[in-house]
């Protein structure tokens, strides 16, 4: 009867999950309640094996994905041990001057079919980390991401989670979660370190750097590498653990604060809740998303006070159009991160981060417009806020600060080079990314004369940097100020 029942729930989930898939929050496929037949909270490897039966059986209960966008095979990576590396010491986790080397060894040969199985599912693989000499045992690795899943092939670099305390209590240097990115669609490497290092000048967000990954022995290249969303994440920016937290997923129709009524499950697709489920916290979001629905413009700033930290919104709203955060909420009202703190105040930092730094289309550095999207419900927070003189104003400046500041190639500059001195070598070495002959065209284009254009990461500073610095709305909130 157990188990007739956890199927019953799988094949519910996951019948459910291809729609929220596309438009809104996934639903990790539950199977570790249905295959842990010992009990003890995780599927040893016969449980695995026998769920990716289970799942090779079921075909429909898999969502659709499209067609894979990148083309190519991996090629062996360089052989390396622990005692060709050398220790980085007492260096942070996330040091931007650290290259720290990963080493996952899988009990099996076929971990990364194993990976590719228990994707957007329950299940983590147990591995052996070893960092700087130190072993960590049956860490949890899964793969992450959705394009940087389905668009990549087997035998490609994919994104992993790390998941150091997946059996154990134990950390890696303080942190219980690691996010590897495998930088898809960004060949320099660099854009997640630049965006989040920038957003770091104006509002809590991320810490990231990059790592090398050896798996069984093999060098899988060097990985953009973020801190996860948790409450260490909390403790560190806001000296509590406490509050609440959730992801916008991508493609979301409801989830940048449109008013979707009081039922909360409207939200919870919208929503994904991180860490135990808080009722408050629902209660508050919902009440959140009625001032801004409800609320007159000229009332708004002093009825949201209390309930959202305006400046640090702004602060990020302007992040993410003067950097073009191609994921950013500008564009879909979505994929960010939410803090709810003790006092019931909301705040926001981003999440996902790689698709900065670059303008695409005929327009340019001047698309998207710094007022871009006012007129979109779903954007609330643009559509609503953006509206009061006073806070568009405000908006409009720390746009031009963050212009003037971080796009001015003298100070990023430098950044870029430092970051690349760093990874070059083990670039030059990777075998397992297709697109590495790029790490160095997309931030300064081809060099034959003509200057790089706003899709390489220089070409994007200048030009965006002259076209925010030159905008009559961004100059009249500055006091008159032109470059």
């Amino acid at each position: 009867m157990k188990h007739h029942l956890a199927s019953i729930i799988v094949l519910g989930v996951l019948l459910v999950s291809p729609l929220l898939a596309e438009r809104g929050a996934q639903t990790d496929i539950a199977l570790v309640a249905q295959f842990d037949r010992d009990g003890n909270g995780w599927l040893n490897y016969e449980e695995r094996m026998t769920a990716r039966e289970y799942l090779l059986a079921h075909p429909e209960l898999r969502e659709p994905t499209s067609k894979r966008r990148v083309t190519g095979t991996g090629l062996p990576g360089p052989t390396v041990s622990p005692s060709d590396v050398g220790s980085w010491g007492d260096a942070p986790l996330y040091d931007p001057g650290t290259v720290r080397t990963l080493f996952l060894e899988f009990e099996h040969d076929d971990w990364e079919q194993e990976l590719a199985a228990f994707w957007h599912t329950d299940v983590d693989v147990p591995a052996m980390l070893t960092v700087d000499g130190h072993k960590y045992r049956d860490v949890g690795v899964h793969f992450r991401g959705h394009n940087s899943f389905t668009a990549v092939p087997h035998g490609l670099k994919r994104s992993m989670t790390l998941t150091i305390d997946f059996r154990h209590k134990q950390k890696l240097m303080g942190h219980s979660k690691v996010l590897l990115l495998n930088a898809h669609q960004d060949p320099t490497y660099l854009r997640t370190a630049l965006y989040l290092q920038v957003a770091r000048d104006y509002i809590p967000a991320l810490q990231s750097n990059f790592m090398r990954v050896v798996i069984n022995g093999e060098s899988w290249g060097v990985y953009p590498a973020q801190q996860a969303f948790n409450s260490e994440f909390t403790k560190a920016t806001r000296g509590t653990k406490k509050g609440a937290r959730w992801k916008s997923p991508n493609n979301s129709d409801g989830g940048g604060f449109s008013y979707l009524g009081d039922d909360v499950v409207d939200y919870r697709r919208w929503y994904e809740m991180k860490g135990r489920d808080k009722p408050e916290a629902w209660v508050a979001l919902i009440a959140l998303c009625m001032v801004l629905h409800e609320t007159p413009t000229d009332k708004l700033e002093q009825a949201l006070e209390p309930m959202l930290d305006i400046d640090g919104v702004l602060k990020f709203l302007a992040i993410d159009i003067a950097l073009v955060n191609n994921d950013g909420y500008w564009k879909d009202g979505s994929d960010f991160n939410l803090y709810l703190d003790e006092d019931g105040r909301f705040h926001l930092t981003p999440h996902d981060s790689n698709e900065g730094f670059r303008c695409r289309g005929g327009s340019g550095a001047r698309s998207p417009d710094p007022l871009a999207a006012l007129d979109d419900p779903d954007k609330a927070l643009r559509h609503k806020l953006l509206a009061v003189p006073s806070l568009r104003k405000r908006y409009l400046a720390y746009v031009g600060d963050i212009a003037e500041k971080w796009l001015d190639w003298e100070r990023l500059g430098p950044v870029v080079e430092k970051h690349q001195a760093l990874i070059r070598e083990y670039v030059a070495t990777e075998t397992r990314k297709p697109d590495v002959a790029a790490f160095t065209t997309g931030v300064y284009g081809e060099g034959v004369g003509a200057p790089p254009s706003a899709e390489t990461i220089k070409g994007f500073a200048d030009q965006r940097r002259a076209f925010l610095l030159n905008h009559p709305e961004i100059i009249k909130a500055r006091g008159g100020r032109q470059p």
